[in-house]
């Protein structure tokens, strides 16, 4: 999905991911749909939690820059999802094997960026419901 094919005379590879992107709405949701099933294998050998929330990560990514018409594709070449979701796959995949504090850092980081980014957002929906009342009182 990512890397089966290269530019001639470059180091840059690509696969069916951006191709598929280049189709608005099917071609993404088509992408995605691999990334679950990778997504399922990795759960059913009993990945750690926190491995299988970076591999959400991973995927989430790639679908939300693949949102974006042509951007989304070139961006689907530099950020292969399945290549790094497949790599965490095979690093954890054996029963006993401990998420590193990459895989922590990482998780942890996303937890504070989208609860900061909701925490923005509810306190503007706040600010706004309070300066549309504040005349009324």
């Amino acid at each position: 999905m990512d890397s089966a094919y290269c530019v001639p005379g470059t180091a840059i590879r690509f696969g069916w991911d951006p191709i598929a992107g280049l189709i608005p709405g099917v071609g993404d949701a088509a992408t995605a749909s691999f990334a679950v099933a990778v997504l399922y294998h990795a759960y059913r050998l009993g990945v750690p939690r926190v491995v299988l929330a970076r591999m959400m990560l991973n995927t989430l990514i790639d679908l939300a820059a693949g949102l974006v018409p042509f951007a989304g594709d070139i961006a689907d070449i530099a950020w292969k999802s399945n290549a790094l979701n497949l790599a965490l796959l095979e690093r954890h995949e054996r029963p006993g094997t401990e998420p590193s504090s990459g895989d922590w850092a990482v998780v942890l980081l996303a937890v504070v960026v989208i609860g900061g980014a909701l925490a923005l957002v509810l306190l503007s929906a706040a600010t706004m419901a309070y300066g549309l009342i504040r005349p009324l009182i």
